[in-house]
């Protein structure tokens, strides 16, 4: 017979980065915790898909349409900076050298995986470029096999356009995520990004 608890430490497990000794500590802890904060944690698990969406003009994670940050008069509306997930724009903010738009593509180009061209926001990326007064594209793909490949595609997209086209900097580790990099690694990274050459 499955527990309460036996289905819980399996919910918890499933969470990126979190094993099965994580998941069961972190279970015995709620087990230990006042019933007003797991009944506000399970409101806010709860709600979070309902009230939490893309922004229709960026992808970025919003509870308003357009987002804070696109709907802003103050960012420098000639920048957009390329990332894979919306955590990427809340990474690179909280290094607090970007003031430019931002655009999410919802991955990286993985061939092995089947995630090809039509599987990403390209067509929003190009729709926006045409549209807006952009100088410069910053592409802030993670250091990976995918976001090089990635950040390739998006520089032949651009190849023919009046656009200067840049791509983070080295600080930045091989193989990690954007996620995980410090403030400081980052804003180096932003500030020393460089003009990409064929």
């Amino acid at each position: 017979m499955v527990t309460v608890l036996d289905q819980l430490v399996k919910l918890l497990a499933k969470l990126p980065g979190v094993g099965p000794k994580s998941a069961s500590r972190m279970a015995f802890h709620l087990i230990k915790t006042d019933k007003e904060y797991t009944a506000r944690l399970a409101t806010a698990i709860s709600e979070i898909q309902d009230k939490i969406f893309p922004c229709s003009i960026c992808g970025s994670f919003t509870e308003e349409d357009p987002c804070p940050i696109c709907s802003d008069p103050n960012r420098n509306r000639t920048l957009l900076c390329v990332v894979e997930q919306p955590q990427d724009v809340l990474t690179i903010i909280a290094s607090g050298s970007y003031d430019g738009l931002f655009h999410v593509l919802g991955g990286a180009l993985s061939p092995l995986e089947g995630i090809g061209p039509a599987d990403l926001n390209f067509s929003g990326m190009m729709k926006r470029l045409a549209e807006g007064v952009f100088e410069e594209v910053v592409i802030a793909t993670n250091p990976t096999e995918e976001g090089d490949t990635t950040a390739m595609y998006i520089k032949h997209l651009l190849k023919d356009k009046n656009i200067i086209v840049t791509r983070l900097a080295s600080g930045l580790p091989i193989g990690g995520d954007l996620e995980y990099a410090d403030r400081l690694t980052l804003a180096r990274s932003m500030r020393g990004r460089i003009r990409y050459q064929d």
